[in-house]
């Protein structure tokens, strides 16, 4: 639908990498008659950034920026 019309990719990949993030209860997926909602696991992605932040910026700086918001990523 939208998000692989947005993203420019076949359905098939999306569907994979959907499923992995489902499996790593990073997203979460709701049905609502024939239409998919993908929703993000707020805390499970807060856990993973603290992680990555920790790992990647361990005994040195770390160069990493805040993601950007919809409003600021082009179409």
């Amino acid at each position: 639908g939208e998000l692989q019309k947005h993203l420019e990719i076949p359905a098939s990949t999306l569907s994979h990498h959907l499923s992995a993030l489902i499996s790593a209860g990073l997203i979460s997926q709701e049905r609502q008659s024939r239409t998919l909602f993908c929703r993000p696991c707020y805390a499970q992605l807060e856990q993973l950034m603290a992680f990555l932040t920790e790992e990647c910026c361990a005994g040195g700086s770390c160069s990493l920026s805040p993601a950007k918001t919809p409003e600021e990523t082009p179409l």
